[in-house]
């Protein structure tokens, strides 16, 4: 024989209400720690992009005084020395510049792909929604 305890419908609420409060208290939790873990994971891939940026740059001016001045040697030998002089440095410059666009819009769209939204909070949050609604019937 199974003994049901009796309770009232006020002692029925006041469980409900502490319940609840708990379980919201939870959640901020939840969602706080989420948005903390999803904050440090942008701040590392916008770092990524500024070092990215950085080497990109230091190449290009390596590379500038190198492979100019190789050029501008090639080319004087094809060519008037006073457009080798401006070509060498042209050419070199947009071929690092695509380089270097090509790896800030990797680090763009890592940084997209990013979602700020707490997705595990909502989830738990409707799973909460079920549950009280289970309660209150």
């Amino acid at each position: 024989m199974v003994v049901r305890e009796e309770r009232s419908i006020g002692q029925l609420l006041k469980d409900l209400r502490d319940d609840t409060t708990t379980l919201l208290r939870q959640e901020v939790e939840l969602a706080k720690a989420e948005l903390t873990e999803k904050a440090a994971r942008a701040g590392r891939n916008v770092g990524a992009l500024a070092v990215g940026g950085a080497v990109a740059f230091l190449g290009a001016i390596v590379l500038l005084a190198f492979v100019v001045t190789g050029l501008t040697s090639l080319f004087s030998q094809f060519m008037s020395p006073g457009v080798a002089v401006w070509l060498a440095p042209l050419i070199v410059g947009a071929v690092l510049a695509l380089v270097g666009y090509r790896m800030i819009k990797k680090a763009l769209e890592t940084l997209k792909q990013e979602r700020v939204a707490p997705t595990k909070t909502t989830q738990s949050l409707q799973e909460n929604k079920e549950w009280l609604k289970a309660k209150v019937q």
